[in-house]
Formats: structure tokens, C-alpha cells, sequence
């Protein structure tokens, strides 16, 4: 089984996709690479990109297209500055001109270089593409086939599996691995997690990254809340995160998004107010995504409003009376596990999945974190993962126009909300009365998967997507 990193889970990037627009990205970026290494980039004359499946379907509404160039021009999700997101595929579809790997010019129509084949998909998974690199003569001279896995995941048809895969001291496929490494070491979770993270960096490597990590996630959340307008992409749908906020309003003044939270967690809210930040925390993080801004992907970018939701709860409005840094890179941590083992039990790809694989993975993610956070044992920890599963089995990937907006949105608020509500169940409950695990829930949810019709999978021929009457011209 691949040992997976909690940064493989949370990845910062761009909206709004991880499996259309990150990974499709990051193949991009590898295809560079690869014409770099072998020396054959200065004699690329013209490239082109063909999109299979999922990704041809609904990859104008996700930004596929978006998301390819910037990697065939070799700019970075996690550094590119956001203006340039939308402004250089519209400087290349002027001038016709793509800097390829950032190095060298190429003449490059994304009208005609970039193919949607939307009747064919690839064998090896419904995000396929192809890329390939022509020498002035017309002749071949690269081509590679890369599956986008979900996640910002990428894999090349062909390579060599588990060449360069570390070794863990704790290797865990399933969670009641987890659970026997964790009580036979007398650990939490995030402490199993944090030595096998030892295998890639030092600890206080994890720790800053992880900050960074909340640090994105923290900024993504004040800008949504503070941001006003229409979301890009032509199904004219109102930002509502600004509107929600204004209506809460804090009792103190701030200029940035530290002194904002640091005015949050003085409060002392109602409950019913608590709901109300909530849902506003996880829509503004996708509504930041939905508008090709500056995201973690957690595990999806279309899932990416939950774990921010939930954490935003745990740090101002849960009955921890104070949260620190070490708390909140304890509680990623323990995100990053459960994730981890829905990817390698089943799937974090709604193409593969439908949205149980992206919200409903999310969700136990929080509800796990959340849990162990507030004291609860491994057990119960897993057990509010499961709780949070069980309640999104099922649950369909239906995008209207392909775009990652409804009802991706609303989605990440009652994502949050379910976790939380799972990880109160799991602390006043007894697990080994329980009559579902975890493993069986992850089981479960695979079998689901592959039971469920395709085009309720990231395809927009299903669901909402057929049955709303709204015309979306860029798609």
C-alpha cells in the first residue's frame, strides 16, 4: 500500500478542482519535466493536450483548460499569484504564443490544441488525458497518458509502482491498524501520524508546514467573508459568505485575518449563531475556490470548505478553553490519517465515487480531528469518522454546468456541520457497543461507488445537473 503523507492530503492550490484542475495541472507540470530531462523541450514545436472522460465533460466548468496551460507554461498552483490564474490562458488565447516549462515559446490555439473527447473515456480511470510533444517536422517526439486521481493526484499510465516509496515505521491500511498501533504505544492518533511523517521530514518541518497549511486555510475564510459579486463561470450565482457575515457581526475592529480570529474566539455566541459562522465559514472557503482563488485541498478542493469550517468551530466556539498551534497541528494531523485511509480503502475522486468520496470523506476527516481534539480516545475518534461516513453514503456528484458551485456550496456547510454533530455522538458514546467500524463504513463506500451510475459521477448528465434549466455558456 503507498504510504501517504498528511501534505498529500492537504495540498495547497487553486480552485476549483483538485481532480480537474490541480491534477490535470500537475500533469501538465510533469510533462514539462519530463521534455526538460530527456532534452527534448528547446525542439517542441507544438503540444497537445486531449481530455477524456470526466475531465472532458466537465472540464470547462472546473477549469481544466485553465488549469493545463498554467502547467504547460510552468507556473505553480501553490505560487502563482492569483491574478495570473485567469490572466495568462487569456494572454496565450490572444497572442496564440504558450511559454512551454516557462523556457521556451511555442505556438499554442487552445481552440485547437486543446481536445475535449467527450464520447470516449481512458481505461484506467475516468479523469484521463494525453499529452503529446511534435518536433517542427510533425514528429512525435513525447507523448504520456496521466490519470488525475482525485485529490490532486496524478498517476502515469505505465510507471514503475513503489520505486521511490518510503518506508513507514507504522504502515496503516486500515483503521483498526491504526487503532492497535495507537494502544500499543499508549498514543494518540496524531502521534502515530507525526512518526511516520518522520520518514519524509523532521518534525519541525511537519509542524510549519502544517501552520502554513492553516495559515492558507485562515486566509481563504477572511477573504470569502469579506468578498462580494458573482462567481465566474456564467451560471451568474451570488456570493453569499459576505452577505451572511455582515449579518453576525463582531464587536471589535481588525485589518487582517489573525486580528479578525483573535476578535472571533473573544465572543460568546448563541447557538444558533454558532450554525450561522459555521455555514459561513465553509461557503466562503468554496466560494474563494469556485473563483480560482488560493485553496488547501482537503482531500478535494470541492470538499475544501469543511475542515476550515470545523476547525474555525474548534478553535472559537467548542468547549476547549484554548487552542494552540500544537492543537491545531495535531487536529491536521488526524484529518490527514483519515483521509488517508478512505483513499487507500476506497476513493477520494468523485468521478470515481460520486460526492460521498469528497464531502462525505471530508467530513469524517473533521469529525475524527474534531473528536480527538476534544479529548475523545482513539476509538471514539474513529468512531465520529464513521459516524460522519455513514450519513453521506450515497451521495451523488451532480454539478450544475459543471461547475463547482451548486451544490458543491451549501454542501461543505452541512459537510461541517455533520462532523461536528458526529463528533459529539462518538463523545458520548461507548464504541465497543458500537455496531459499525470505520473499516466497514470505508468498505462500504467502495461498494457504493462502483454500484452507482455513472453519470451521477462528476458528469453533469445526472441529478441537478439535467434537471435545473439554466444555460452555462462557457460550458
Amino acid at each position: 500500500m503507498e504510504p501517504i503523507s498528511v501534505f498529500d492530503m492537504l495540498k495547497i492550490g487553486v480552485g476549483p478542482s483538485s481532480s480537474h484542475t490541480l491534477g490535470p495541472w500537475r500533469a501538465a507540470e510533469r510533462f514539462c519535466k519530463e521534455l526538460q530531462e530527456s532534452g527534448k523541450l528547446p525542439r517542441t514545436a507544438k503540444v497537445e493536450a486531449h481530455l477524456y472522460g470526466s475531465l472532458a465533460l466537465t472540464g470547462k466548468g472546473h477549469g481544466t483548460d485553465i488549469a493545463v496551460l498554467l502547467g504547460l507554461s510552468g507556473q505553480d498552483p501553490e505560487t502563482i499569484p492569483i491574478p495570473q490564474v485567469t490572466r495568462l490562458p487569456r494572454d496565450i488565447q490572444a497572442t496564440q504564443l504558450l511559454s512551454l516549462g516557462g523556457q521556451h515559446d511555442i505556438h499554442f490555439d487552445p481552440d485547437r490544441h486543446l481536445i475535449f473527447h467527450f464520447s470516449e473515456r481512458l481505461p484506467g480511470h475516468a479523469n484521463g488525458m494525453i499529452l503529446q510533444a511534435y518536433g517542427e517536422s510533425g514528429e512525435l517526439l513525447h507523448e504520456g497518458t496521466y490519470y488525475s486521481v482525485g485529490g490532486g493526484f496524478v498517476v502515469k499510465e505505465g510507471e514503475e509502482v513503489g520505486k521511490d516509496w518510503v518506508k513507514l515505521p507504522h504502515p496503516i491500511s486500515a483503521a483498526k491498524e491504526l487503532s492497535r498501533y495507537c494502544h500499543t504505544h499508549d498514543v494518540g492518533i496524531w502521534q502515530v501520524v507525526l512518526e511516520n511523517e518522520r520518514s519524509w521530514r523532521p518534525d519541525s518541518e511537519t509542524r510549519a508546514g502544517l501552520l502554513r497549511v492553516w495559515q492558507v486555510m485562515k486566509n481563504c475564510i477572511y477573504r470569502g467573508c469579506h468578498t462580494e459579486g458573482t462567481l465566474p463561470g456564467g451560471l451568474n450565482v451570488n456570493r453569499r459568505a459576505a452577505a451572511l457575515y455582515q449579518k453576525l457581526v463582531l464587536p471589535c475592529e481588525y485589518d487582517n485575518a489573525d486580528e479578525w480570529l483573535r476578535c472571533l474566539i473573544k465572543c460568546d455566541f448563541k447557538f444558533s449563531k454558532v450554525l450561522k459562522w459555521i455555514g459561513c465559514f465553509a461557503m466562503a472557503v468554496n466560494e474563494e475556490n469556485a473563483s480560482f482563488g488560493r485553496i488547501v485541498t482537503a482531500p478535494t478542493n470541492g470538499a475544501a470548505g469543511v475542515i476550515p469550517a470545523v476547525l474555525m468551530y474548534y478553535i472559537c466556539f467548542s468547549d476547549k478553553e484554548e487552542v494552540s498551534d500544537e492543537d491545531i497541528v495535531r487536529f491536521l494531523l488526524v484529518a490527514g490519517e483519515i483521509g488517508s485511509l478512505f483513499k487507500k480503502g476506497a476513493t477520494i475522486s468523485a468521478a470515481m465515487g460520486g460526492c460521498q468520496a469528497e464531502i462525505g470523506v471530508s467530513s469524517a476527516m473533521a469529525a475524527a480531528a474534531l473528536t480527538e481534539g476534544l479529548g475523545g480516545t482513539v476509538e471514539q475518534a474513529l468512531m465520529a469518522a464513521e459516524i460522519a461516513m455513514e450519513h453521506h453514503l450515497g451521495m451523488t456528484c451532480d454539478p450544475i454546468g459543471g461547475l463547482v458551485q451548486v451544490p458543491c456550496i451549501e454542501r461543505n456547510s452541512m459537510g461541517a456541520i455533520k462532523a461536528i454533530t458526529a463528533a459529539n455522538i462518538a463523545l458520548d458514546g461507548d464504541p465497543s457497543k458500537a455496531k459499525v467500524h470505520l473499516d466497514e463504513v470505508i468498505k462500504t463506500m467502495w461498494e457504493t461507488a462502483q454500484d452507482m451510475n455513472t453519470k451521477y459521477k462528476e458528469t453533469s448528465q445526472g441529478g441537478l445537473a439535467v434537471n435545473i434549466s439554466i444555460k452555462v455558456p462557457e460550458c
